[in-house]
């Protein structure tokens, strides 16, 4: 029995002393851990970008050398857009002064005048040129009519010019009165005298106003008329304009 007690105190103490030599041993490993943080681990793995690279200095452009001799080149200039030409308006008449035209041929008693005139400048603009006159005509299905009177041109100045006008239609009365003809781009006034195509309708009873639109080439004649008789219908037919005084009609 005391045999196998001292067996057993042996056995205990191997036991504690294996015990005591492992704390020993493990005691140094335990003070070497560290705590590491996995983020560091990767990020060490990534590696450090590398720098940005530097920018490049700008070349200098060599300048140009001409017979030897450095030039420089021009600077370019920026394109700006180029306006239109402003059309020029010093050789056509202005609408005041047409207006006042008219009313010392026609008188400031026609009602609505200077607003029809006013209307066609809007859509035809200015003309270059006007004829006042006056004439007087008849028909009975063939008509006839003469007429006298001043050419004012913006460039030419003034001249006499006659005019005469065959027609035919349901055409029957006379009349007799006033001229004022816009004339647009006459630019030489010996373009005018020649042969208009002409179409319109009359009607005067006691007095009357009627406007006829007449072309030929470039050449545009608006023309207006107030006067007095007795006349009913509508016509084609021409004015033939001329230098002088004409009494055939054609």
């Amino acid at each position: 029995m005391l045999a196998f007690n001292r067996g057993l105190k042996r056995s205990i103490y191997h036991v504690l002393m294996l015990l005591a030599a492992g704390a020993l041993v493990a005691s140094p490993a335990m003070a070497q851990i560290n705590t590491v943080d996995p983020n560091d681990v990767i990020d060490s793995d990534l590696g450090t970008p590398p720098p940005a690279p530097a920018t490049a200095p700008a070349q200098e452009v060599a300048p140009t050398v001409q017979d030897g001799v450095p030039t420089e080149a021009p600077a370019t200039l920026p394109e700006t857009p180029t306006a239109p030409p402003a059309t020029s308006t010093e050789n056509t008449y202005q609408q005041d002064d047409l207006i006042g035209v008219a009313e010392g041929v026609f008188g400031k008693s026609a009602q609505g005048l200077a607003k029809f005139i006013e209307n066609i400048l809007k859509k035809e603009g200015r003309p270059n040129a006007y004829i006042v006159g006056r004439e007087g005509g008849g028909a009975f299905v063939v008509g006839l009519r003469y007429g006298s009177g001043t050419l004012n041109h913006k460039v030419e100045g003034k001249m006499p010019i006659y005019w005469t006008g065959p027609s035919i239609g349901p055409d029957v009365g006379a009349n007799t009165g006033s001229t004022f003809v816009l004339v647009y781009n006459l630019y030489d006034t010996e373009d005018i005298f020649r042969r208009y195509p002409s179409g319109e309708g009359v009607a005067y009873v006691g007095g009357g106003f009627n406007a006829s639109y007449l072309a030929r080439g470039d050449v545009v004649l608006i023309t207006i008329r107030v006067g007095a008789g007795l006349r009913l219908g509508t016509n084609i037919g021409y004015m033939h304009f001329s230098k002088k005084q004409r009494w055939l009609p054609f």
